[in-house]
């Protein structure tokens, strides 16, 4: 684990070299396929050091943070063109998967922490440093100050298991059944602001409407995924307790997610729908992970990694029409198809794998998730199909309002799609069409 950690760190010195920009890029590349090529052991943590390891739900989190974080690159050619701070954003995207690798590869449950702080920065410096409205400040302190306000009893939570076992090797950890009220609400709590849960989601739209795409890219494909890693493993020591009080937790996400899904319909931002529409998704994932059943946490990693193909890929679309019409306006993105009908195809290809439709990982996690939460109680059914149903409606009436329609007048130039976004699209949906192929691979990891 620590070869892919030297590579990404002697990466560092390239991106304030000149010209470096699309070499950068290809290299993140390499660390990914380097990655994918390594061989793991099914059943438990493989590639073991004293500080790093690595099992089934690190490895699918790696590859999707050192994946989107290229993507991400490739996205933001508008930044070279400008040659906006070029150097400092590629050392910025760098510094950001160093973060999350180790956030993910870690076994010291401090250590966990201390990355899983440290990824707020580069992203807090992304939103402020290249967004484009000047809310973007208050943005950036929503996001700081829900973060670090739940944050922080998470620290005391890990010193107090520490002092009290001497022990907070995350690997170690299942050995403990930890049936205490407040320390079991101080573990979660952090995770649960960041997933981020109903009630405590108010961050996430502020943040992804003044980001960059790169900005919303990573905050949609992986920050969220933060919250529920922390969750899959913190689960393992909070067992009893969390039996005797999940119906709380799965009755307020998922009722949270039905509401947040009727005011997707009321957006009039593309991407404030899409950021919504992140939150309805794992309001499905939180409740999955609570009800502790293996189709539960199967189907919420498998949504996790779907979502965080299929949501950066929708924020890409949102840009490619910003960076035509400066304008991310419902009213004013309309009859696209008529500019752009090769991008249409993409806007329905992604579309579909949003509102979960076969083949999509999405489709996946989807089923494991109704699965595990019908086998809990039967009445979440009702919650359930209405997610489900507005999910489908969000999405459609996303495609439809942007997609079709009389355009706008007031549009004077217009260009396509270049063969850049075409691949940037492709390699998003590729790999969350496809990967159904081998799931057996993701989904025996108990």
């Amino acid at each position: 684990m620590v070869k892919f950690l030297f590579m990404l760190i002697f990466m560092i010195p390239l991106c304030f070299m000149k010209n470096m920009f699309w070499l950068v890029q290809m290299l993140l590349f390499l660390v990914m396929f380097l990655f994918m090529n390594m061989m793991l052991s099914f059943y438990s943590f493989s590639n073991i050091s004293y500080m790093f390891s690595c099992d089934i739900i690190s490895s699918g989190l790696i590859m999707l943070s050192i994946w989107i974080c290229s993507l991400m690159i490739l996205a933001s050619e508008n930044l070279l063109k400008l040659n906006f701070y070029i150097n400092f954003f590629l050392f910025n995207v760098v510094f950001l998967l160093i973060m999350l690798y180790l956030t993910f590869s870690v076994m010291n449950l401090f250590l966990f922490y201390l990355f899983f702080e440290g990824s707020l920065i580069p992203t807090l410096l992304l939103i402020i440093g290249w967004g484009y409205q000047p809310e973007r400040l208050q943005a950036g302190m929503y996001l700081l100050f829900y973060t670090l306000f739940a944050s922080l009893p998470l620290l005391l939570g890990i010193f107090y298991i520490f002092i009290s076992y001497n022990c907070i090797m995350i690997y170690f950890l299942k050995f403990l059944n930890l049936d205490f009220i407040i320390l079991y609400l101080v573990m979660i709590s952090a995770f649960l602001v960041k997933m981020p849960m109903y009630f405590v989601h108010l961050w996430l739209p502020k943040a992804h409407v003044e980001a960059p795409v790169s900005g919303s890219m990573i905050l949609a494909g992986i920050m969220l995924k933060l919250g529920g890693y922390g969750l899959l493993r913190v689960m393992i020591f909070l067992q009893s307790i969390n039996l005797k009080l999940n119906y709380f937790w799965v009755i307020m996400s998922l009722v949270g997610g039905f509401y947040i899904s009727l005011k997707c319909f009321c957006q009039v931002d593309i991407k404030s729908l899409i950021a919504y529409s992140s939150v309805a998704h794992m309001s499905m994932v939180i409740g999955g992970i609570m009800v502790m059943n293996y189709w539960g946490f199967m189907g919420s990693y498998l949504l996790m990694i779907g979502h965080g193909l299929c949501s950066s890929g929708m924020f890409c679309l949102a840009n490619i029409n910003y960076e035509r019409v400066h304008s991310r306006s419902f009213f004013v993105n309309k009859g696209m198809m008529n500019f752009m009908p090769s991008m249409s195809l993409w806007w329905f290809l992604l579309m579909s794998s949003n509102m979960a439709a076969p083949p999509s990982l999405n489709l996946l996690g989807e089923i494991s998730l109704l699965n595990s939460l019908l086998s809990w109680s039967w009445l979440m059914m009702v919650v359930l199909v209405l997610i489900s149903f507005f999910s489908a409606g969000y999405s459609l009436y996303l495609y439809s309002y942007s997609q079709h329609g009389k355009f706008y007048m007031g549009l004077y130039s217009f260009y396509l799609g270049v063969s850049r976004e075409y691949l940037l699209l492709l390699l998003h949906w590729l790999p969350l069409n496809f990967m159904v192929l081998s799931v057996e691979y993701l989904m025996v990891w108990f």
